[in-house]
């Protein structure tokens, strides 16, 4: 990869994706779901480890068709010889299971050859008819010898003889598109001729097309006329074109188009870009509008353009320097309504919205020679202010005129951070500059008095305050921003 370092020995890319998987997975609601897209390399590490986390029977995994079988790659092969790679692997976990998942169905590529006889001689309501006794077990006895009068009169033809009338020896998939509902298919279906109820009111000695059969689970059948009990030919149903113009894609996605993506979202991003189809798929069947989808490996930004597009909330995560150089430029256009391309004309996106950008500060805490949390040297007195500020829950809003206030939650609640250590006489006249009325949180390097000898002030170690929520020997930590707002960190269209 061009943006990635993808050559980590298999032992460490495990360990990396298996701390990352369960801190993931936390964060997962009890009808969320974890989508991983992986190629041959990592897939069988990744699947037994995801198996083991998460349990093999959450999981569920989908081919992808990722590249055609031509170009210069063919060219290669075909010289050298080889198997070339065409696919690639989405690892689906869900929280509480895949099996609610719902995928939206797709066009049939070819289904010319399975739909091969045509109906004559009964009008579109007549066939209507026809469809709605064939789904309705209550039916009655007149709508039975309603629907046998109908096939009375009807006539079949192949296609065959139709495409040579109608469209002069070329075969037409506009046209049968058109006319679906005069398009039917004899579909054979197990159990031969056995334990039919034949309608007795219909007289089979009769020169006629076609009639009905009811079975005894009350399921109804349109028989050729040349069905003979004693050949015991197979059964057939009548099935209507209209129901079977579309396909569930199941667990092999061939359908949608994986090359020619390098502009796609105004963006290039070499052998690491998904199709926006491919992302729209995942987050629909995953996810409700205004659901929260999360990409914590944001690459060019397809998962917050697709999620925008289909007006999820989003939150991307990305270390690389082309969070500035893609993902931004990108979802500003989304936003401003000039990304046209992708799923934007499919599902009627203008623009709108916004989103807020936040870069994560370094790690505010680390070791010193004995392995003690100290305060990082990093961090100057304003950095570790507006730091402890948002770990706290406080906004940040240093006041001038009082140096003790760093921030605020309220109007008498207020927050002052120093890396010193503070004595008992300093804290005796900062409690009576607080004054009555007013409380103030002290975040500390160290404080000699009890923890309660003041009752306006409240004091807190700042190493031990945000221990517990900080993971050591990592380069990560939790810092709260939900109360935190700058209006110059908000990009709004």
């Amino acid at each position: 990869f061009e943006y990635y370092d993808d050559g980590l020995e298999n032992s460490i890319w495990l360990s990396l994706i298996r701390d990352r998987l369960e801190i993931l997975w936390k964060l997962l609601r009890q009808d969320g779901y974890l989508a991983i897209q992986i190629d041959d390399n990592q897939f069988a590490r990744l699947y037994i480890l995801m198996s083991e986390l998460f349990g093999e029977k959450n999981l569920k995994t989908i081919c992808v068709k990722m590249s055609e079988a031509t170009g210069v790659k063919m060219a290669s092969i075909k010289k050298i010889g080889g198997i070339p790679k065409l696919k690639e692997y989405i690892i689906l976990a869900g929280k509480n299971g895949i099996r609610g998942l719902k995928v939206d169905k797709i066009p049939k590529s070819k289904w010319d050859k399975e739909y091969n006889t045509f109906i004559h001689g009964a009008t579109k309501e007549e066939l209507e008819l026809i469809k709605q006794n064939l789904e309705d077990e209550e039916r009655s006895i007149e709508k039975i010898e309603q629907v046998n009068s109908i096939l009375k009169n009807i006539s079949f033809e192949g296609v065959g003889e139709v495409c040579l009338r109608e469209c002069g020896n070329k075969f037409n998939q506009k046209w049968f598109f058109e006319n679906s509902w005069r398009i039917v298919q004899f579909a054979t279906l197990e159990g031969g001729a056995k334990n039919l109820a034949v309608n007795k009111k219909l007289n089979l000695k009769e020169k006629i097309p076609a009639f009905s059969i009811i079975t005894p689970t009350k399921k109804m059948y349109i028989i050729k006329r040349d069905f003979n009990h004693e050949s015991k030919k197979p059964r057939c149903k009548f099935l209507f074109a209209d129901q079977y113009l579309e396909i569930h894609p199941g667990d092999f996605w061939s359908d949608i188009k994986t090359t020619g993506l390098d502009n796609e979202g105004g963006v290039k991003f070499k052998n690491g870009k998904k199709p926006e189809k491919l992302l729209e798929r995942i987050i629909k069947m995953c996810s409700n509008p205004g659901d929260l989808v999360l990409d914590s490996f944001a690459g060019s930004g397809t998962t917050g353009a697709v999620a925008h597009k289909l007006r999820r909330k989003w939150i991307m995560i990305e270390l690389g320097e082309h969070c500035h150089t893609h993902i931004i430029p990108r979802l500003k256009n989304v936003i401003d309504g000039k990304d046209n391309g992708g799923i934007t004309k499919n599902v009627n996106w203008s623009g709108g919205g916004g989103f807020k950008y936040f870069k994560l500060a370094p790690s505010m805490i680390e070791k010193d020679k004995w392995g003690n949390p100290i305060i990082s040297k990093k961090y100057n007195s304003k950095m570790l202010s507006e730091a402890m500020c948002k770990h706290m829950g406080f906004n940040y809003s240093p006041n001038e005129s009082n140096y003790w206030m760093h921030g605020k939650s309220s109007e008498t609640d207020f927050i002052y951070i120093t890396s010193n250590a503070m004595t008992y006489s300093q804290l005796s006249n900062l409690s009576k500059e607080v004054n009555e009325g007013k409380t103030l949180l002290v975040c500390c390097k160290a404080f000699n008095a009890e923890e309660d000898a003041f009752s306006n002030l409240t004091l807190k170690k700042i190493p031990q305050s945000i221990l517990s929520k900080c993971e050591w020997g990592k380069d990560d930590y939790s810092l709260n921003i939900e109360n935190y707002t700058n209006k110059e960190d908000e990009i709004d269209g």
